[in-house]
């Protein structure tokens, strides 16, 4: 019965989650555009005034990278607890083809890149930038075709940009670390460990949590580490309990909204901005959009398809349930849409403004062809049998 109960809270979890994130893909879509719209009209000047304005010790844009995205990652660290805990990659059986097939797409988009860019030191520090998957743009593309596309699917969609979103978690922590810092580094681990014994001591209140978060916050800044790190390590500290009303799932559920409709949306208009002026189609072949580009629209869609593709003629996996190899195909294309994270990965790679405008050329490139070619497919592809 707790097995069944436990069974039912995470399929209506992940309808949830997919119903949200869907229609949060959309908001973002109509960000971005409005972006680009903005930056190529008689408003573009005061639009990057706007984010360079100094509000304390940061500009507007850092508090939106630096501020507003770290509740971004701490949802996405409560996503990632719940479902290795609680969820679809609770079972190691459910794991092996996401989490294969996510390993060779976050590799070979980084492969292809530095075969573009090795020859080029400035650059080089991108080689991350095509690595990740958008959830919210993918899955939004995904209900645009309605039922056309089986649920298993979007279940294994879901699962590969959890673990791609892990991946570039550990990624910016291990690649893209500033001077540290200790005094503030030893900071941030005694309120780390202060979270820790909350959770042991089962406090289930989250204001708590959530204080000690801002702290640890403020810390993580300060550290040299990128503040938003901070978000993930408070996720993992929250108290998962086998009902529907735990902290985890209350802060979860709390959080899904403003994170979908409001803070990635902002994040998507401040950073996707770009200036078309003097920019042709050559741009595209230069070393950092080219490699942005081909690594999320080829390297993405072969190295997901490929790897569950040999998976499952081997034996050692299954196709999704109702699905169809050209399904499995088509969205492992849509996998390329590497919008939020490939945009956020560029702005720490990179200082050199010309550089962040060319990997927003090539993220842009990239994640379009990789939505309609996908989409393309899905509406084609015939069911399985």
């Amino acid at each position: 019965m707790a097995l069944k109960t436990i069974s039912l809270r995470a399929r209506r979890a992940l309808a949830e989650f997919l119903k949200d994130e869907a229609a949060g893909g959309y908001v973002l879509m109509v960000a971005a555009a409005l972006a680009l719209v903005v930056a190529n009209s008689p408003l573009a000047e005061a639009y990057f005034g706007a984010l360079h304005i100094y509000l304390g010790p940061l500009s507007a844009q850092h508090w939106i990278n630096d501020g507003l995205m770290a509740a971004f990652f701490l949802l996405v660290g409560l996503e990632i607890k719940r479902e290795v805990l609680d969820g679809q990659l609770s079972r190691p059986a459910d794991v092996l083809l996401p989490g294969a097939a996510a390993l060779g797409g976050v590799a070979l988009p980084a492969v292809i890149y530095l075969a573009f860019n090795a020859g080029h030191p400035a650059s080089v520090a991108g080689w991350a930038i095509p690595s990740a998957t958008d959830i919210a743009f993918a899955l939004g593309a995904l209900a645009l075709l309605g039922p056309r596309v089986p649920t298993s699917l979007k279940v294994f969609l879901t699962a590969i940009a959890i673990m791609d979103d892990l991946a570039a978690i550990v990624i910016i922590a291990l690649f893209y670390t500033a001077q540290l810092h200790l005094a503030y580094l030893a900071g941030a681990g005694v309120v780390l460990a202060i979270l820790v014994a909350l959770n042991r001591l089962k406090v289930l209140r989250l204001w708590p949590y959530l204080l000690l978060g801002a702290v640890l916050w403020f810390l993580v800044l300060k550290s040299g580490i990128h503040a938003t790190l901070a978000g993930v390590a408070l996720a993992l500290t929250v108290p998962l309990r086998a009902d529907d009303h735990s902290p985890l799932h209350r802060l979860e559920h709390a959080l899904h909204r403003p994170v979908a409709f409001v803070i990635t949306p902002i994040f998507g208009f401040a950073n996707a901005g770009l200036s078309f002026a003097g920019v042709g189609l050559a741009a595209l072949l230069d070393p950092v959009p080219l490699g942005v580009a081909l690594g999320l629209f080829v390297g993405k869609q072969v190295g997901v398809f490929g790897v569950a593709f040999g998976l499952i003629k081997l034996g050692w996996a299954r196709l999704p349930r109702g699905a169809s190899f050209g399904q499995l195909y088509g969205v492992a294309v849509l996998c390329g849409v590497g919008f939020t994270m490939s945009l956020f990965i560029g702005a720490l790679a990179f200082k050199d403004p010309h550089l962040i405008d060319e990997t927003k050329i090539g993220v842009l490139a990239g994640s379009l062809a990789s939505a309609l070619v996908g989409m393309a497919i899905l509406k084609v592809a015939k069911p399985a049998r």
